[in-house]
């Protein structure tokens, strides 16, 4: 559809990319990936067609239609969200109202006539248009996404100039998704929203029919869209196939193999010039040292580009707090409404906080997440219950709006150095360089940041300095992954406790060990992380039970504990139906062929691994990391059709 040929973009005088060669295929499912600053926004703009290429040339194929999603700006006026959204239809009501126009032709005019044959054609032609993007479901169509999004039915006859920054670019993703452009373009699209409404969009990515390249700062999100990694770096583009995890594992065995190439070739470098400075002035040895001088110029040195340096940053740790640091009973939260009556968030409301917790607090938007996390950091009043601190509790409150309690005169440096005496100055710089201030940026007053860099700092400032209690709303907001891990890590090490909202599975299912579910004015609370909270959801060891009690075979998550009791009741099942011998006959040998087979595949496997391992040039690479995931794949099917027909040839033969 697209094809990027030697393409390069420079900003100021700042190369950001150069040389880059990217042929986008209708089945594109790609991530885009790089530090901050490295050009992938730019990269996508030029793809959508709205800035150009100051080297190279960019080719699209007739017909191919482009959506792009911007981080933020987007605003729309004066229709409903419905209407809004609606109106990417008006082409297809516009051949409605033309079909309609031309029955009435063809009702006027003679048959026989060329005026009735150019009106039954065009009529035909819109007619499979219409049915093509069956017109008679735009209205459901347009429900199902708004849902998925997170809008309720009130939602949608509301003006969408009502609506906050984060809905609107909600109501422009709505948009997007239902026009289903032959290529969608989204720069984190999970920016605004929750966690309900980015698992739909998980599910609505996998079956989209067309292709998408988006990037994200969500490592789960990529994890299950993509299909392959595209990493601007270093001023070039890396193609890496497979989902996110998979990139990572890759991206180190190709530094390895790429650092093995580099010492050998420095070793054999070496050697050369000690050959030649040793024996160039003897007569005798002169045919060597020229030959060895010939090879030395032959030899295409290999670069290694200098690795971002990764960040361990340590929390100081806090002194230690009772056993129970939050003690909640029967809390209740009223709001009064415009027309006089109240609305009640959270009702009666009890739970208790432990030393050592790690709580994430999830929910639908509007549930009661934010109000309940201001109350218990007392920034709010219950309207009636009691919040009790325990012994020696030291609560710190992170909101997502917290740059407003910055002080705007300070410079940063200065400020997070008297925030941490005891920290030196260049751990310090290192931390903020993780959450993205590096050079002359630690010098800045902090009233000249934007809203988002003033809150990364402010993240960064609560790490140095914390109490033994964090109350941290959407801490993840505005950071990229790299900071993220940074984050992740140090919470990690905290001997404190956490109790936190964020929207990034893979950060809730790497810190928290309880989830706390706001819902329907209450708090359920569900042991484990975020994946566990939803196993329990979809049925738990309930669904298992049934499950064995079917006399089915259940798929037991290994971190869900399972209660042993008295042995369930034997159930009768089915008698097995006898095979006939032709049947039986091709079982037998489809499974001597996979027992054949499966020791052969492990071979395969094992030399491509190898070859992969054995950096060549990156086009090679790129076809090993292909050939490799298709004999994995391959494995795997066979792996599991051998399972099936050995039990069922099992059961044949009892």
């Amino acid at each position: 559809m697209l094809q990027l040929i030697n393409a390069g973009k420079r900003f100021g005088q700042k190369l950001l990319f150069e040389d880059i060669n990217w042929l986008i295929t209708p089945e594109e499912r790609t991530g885009l990936v790089g530090g901050n600053g490295t050009g992938k926004s730019t990269l996508l703009k030029i793809l959508a067609g709205i800035e150009t290429l100051d080297y190279g040339q960019l080719t699209r194929v007739k017909g191919t239609t482009i959506g792009y999603l911007p981080q933020d700006g987007l605003a729309m006026r004066g229709k409903t969200v419905f209407e809004e959204c609606l109106s990417v239809f008006d082409h297809l009501h516009a051949l409605e109202r033309e079909s309609i126009e031309l029955m009435t032709t063809m009702s006027e005019k003679d048959p026989k006539s060329k005026e009735y044959l150019t009106a039954a054609e065009r009529y035909s032609d819109i007619a499979d248009q219409l049915h093509v993007h069956d017109i008679y479901t735009l209205d459901s169509q347009v429900g199902a996404v708004l849902g998925g999004l997170g809008f309720s039915k009130e939602d949608w006859e509301r003006k969408t100039e009502e609506f906050s920054g984060g809905w609107q670019m909600r109501i422009a993703l709505a948009k997007l998704l239902l026009q289903k452009p032959s290529l969608l373009l989204l720069d984190e699209p999970t920016n605004h929203l929750d966690l309900e409404s980015r698992n739909w969009l998980e599910t609505y990515l996998h079956d989209y029919p067309n292709a998408f390249i988006l990037i994200s700062h969500d490592r789960y999100f990529l994890d299950v869209t993509v299909k392959k990694i595209v990493e601007v770096w270093n001023k070039r583009m890396q193609v890496y196939h497979g989902n996110y995890e998979k990139y990572v594992t890759q991206k180190e065995e190709r530094r390895a193999t790429l650092m093995a190439a580099y010492k050998n070739q420095r070793d054999r470098i070496d050697a050369l010039e000690a050959f030649i400075n040793r024996f160039r002035y003897q007569a005798t040895k002169a045919k060597q040292v020229q030959s060895r001088i010939k090879e030395l110029e032959k030899i295409e040195r290999i670069e290694v580009p200098d690795e971002e340096a990764t960040i361990h940053f340590t929390i100081p740790q806090p002194p230690a707090s009772g056993r129970t640091v939050i003690e909640v009973e029967n809390l209740t939260k009223v709001y009064p409404t415009p027309d006089g009556g109240q609305k009640t968030i959270l009702d009666n409301v009890s739970f208790t906080i432990e030393r050592g917790d790690r709580i994430a607090l999830v929910g639908a938007n509007g549930a009661g997440k934010s109000t309940l996390i201001r109350m218990l950091s007392e920034q709010e009043a219950p309207t009636s219950g009691t919040i009790r601190y325990g012994h020696n509790a030291i609560v710190d409150f992170f909101a997502q709006d917290q740059y407003k309690v910055l002080d705007p005169k300070a410079e940063m440096l200065d400020d997070i150095a008297g925030a941490s005496p005891k920290v030196p100055v260049v751990e310090l710089r290192s931390l903020l360089g993780c959450f993205m201030f590096s050079g002359d940026d630690v010098f800045k007053k902090l009233g000249v940041l934007s809203g988002g860099e003033r809150n990364r700092y402010a993240m960064a400032k609560m790490l140095v300095s914390p109490s033994n209690m964090l109350l941290l709303d959407e801490p993840t907001n505005h950071l990229d992954l790299r900071a993220k891990d940074v984050l992740l890590d140090a919470i990690r090490n905290f001997t404190g406790t956490v109790l936190f909202v964020s929207h990034d599975r893979y950060f809730i299912d790497g810190l928290a060990t309880r989830v706390f579910e706001v819902e329907d004015r209450r708090v359920h609370i569900y042991p484990g992380n975020y994946e566990e909270y939803l196993w329990r959801k979809q049925g738990g060891p309930e669904k298992v039970k049934e499950s064995l009690s079917a006399g089915l075979k259940a798929s037991v998550p290994v971190a869900a504990p399972v209660v042993v009791a008295a042995p369930e009741p034997v159930v009768e099942t089915a008698a097995v139906k006898r095979l006939n011998p032709i049947k039986l006959k091709q079982m037998e040998e489809r499974l001597k062929f996979a027992e054949e087979r499966l020791p052969n595949l492990e071979a395969e496997i094992e030399a491509a691994e190898a070859r992969l391992g054995n950096f060549t040039s990156a086009e090679q690479s790129q076809k090993d990391a292909v050939e490799l995931d298709r004999l994995r794949e391959e494995r795997m099917t066979l792996m599991a059709e051998w399972e099936e027909l050995a039990m069922s040839l099992e059961e044949q033969r009892a």
